[in-house]
């Protein structure tokens, strides 16, 4: 087991009790607990199911291919607007937990069966435009564009997002400069 996830249990500043909890359900399941993403991350058979985050508002459990999931009565939401594949159940206290335990082991009991089925989330091409300062700097410089390419969809998608989500052309400009490094490295955004 890698110490980093026994470090992230104990030193757990926001919703300590109900990580734990949400923690013991998960590895009794069956799902193998590993580090990834600088947080505790649980698979099944080498296949990411789900992983664990506390934030101000609430605890997460994320299921990464959550849209598969049968969710009958609505509890899981997407992370984030742009979330095309994850979806996450939150908590605010240990009786909630103990509340939704049935459907967290139901939800974590199909993220399995999907994982042995071998599903996979079938998600639409991009149908986002490259935001205009990106796209001169890919014509201007051939190995950008060669690094660009080879990148997988979902880390070309996190650059356009973040790149286009800048309101004036100098901070697209100054994003897409910082950017270009980690690009060439084959990196994601998110990527260290």
């Amino acid at each position: 087991m890698d110490p980093r996830v026994e470090t992230f249990f104990e030193e757990a500043a926001l919703w300590p009790e109900e990580l734990s909890a949400l923690r013991a359900i998960l590895r009794e399941m069956g799902l193998e607990e590993c580090w990834k993403w600088r947080a505790p991350c649980y698979t099944f058979r080498g296949g990411n199911v789900a992983t664990l985050w506390g934030f101000r508002e609430a605890c997460t459990l994320s299921f990464f291919k959550g849209v598969l999931l049968r969710d009958p009565e609505g509890v899981l939401v997407p992370p984030g607007q742009n979330s095309r594949s994850a979806r996450v159940m939150k908590f605010t206290s240990l009786d909630e937990i103990g509340a939704g335990r049935r459907q967290i082991e139901d939800f974590v009991a199909q993220s399995i069966a999907n994982e042995k089925a071998g599903r996979k989330v079938d998600l639409p091409p991009d149908d986002f435009d490259l935001p205009e300062e990106l796209s001169e700097r890919l014509e201007a410089d051939p190995d950008l564009v060669a690094a660009w390419d080879r990148l997988t969809p979902g880390r070309r998608r996190g650059w356009v997002l973040h790149v286009g989500q800048a309101k004036q052309s100098a901070t697209r400009q100054a994003r897409i400069d910082k950017a270009a490094p980690k690009i060439l490295a084959g990196k994601g955004m998110h990527d260290r």
